[in-house]
């Protein structure tokens, strides 16, 4: 199964973390990456596409901003959101004070909406 991970975080709790901090949260992204799954970080810029009734509207604010902004994501295939969250829970995000959001893909085939 196929897992979208939503990372949310920012620069002052990944700058709380020490230098060794730092290097061995990017070694937990880098396992993840070495199982052949998509991982990245995002820049801080952002743009907001909405279409309300053919009415299209561009704008450089977030939709849906939280307390953190999406800082990265990745696509996971595991067996169960357990074995994801076990996977992401040493990364930077979750250990610098932010957190990471798993959610299943449909799988149209199978179970889609």
């Amino acid at each position: 199964m196929k897992f979208l991970c939503l990372a949310y975080g920012d620069e002052e709790g990944w700058n709380a973390l020490s230098d060794d901090e730092q290097r061995e949260v990017l070694a937990e992204d880098e396992k993840i990456r070495k199982r052949g799954n998509f991982m990245t970080a995002v820049k801080p810029e952002v743009t907001t596409v909405k279409n309300r009734n053919g009415n299209l509207e561009v704008t450089g604010d977030s939709a849906g901003q939280g307390q953190l902004p999406l800082a990265g994501f990745s696509i996971i295939e595991a067996e169960s959101v357990d074995e994801v969250a076990s996977m992401v829970s040493n990364t930077p995000c979750p250990r610098a004070n932010g957190y990471i959001e798993i959610r299943p893909f449909w799988n149209f085939h199978d179970d889609g909406p």
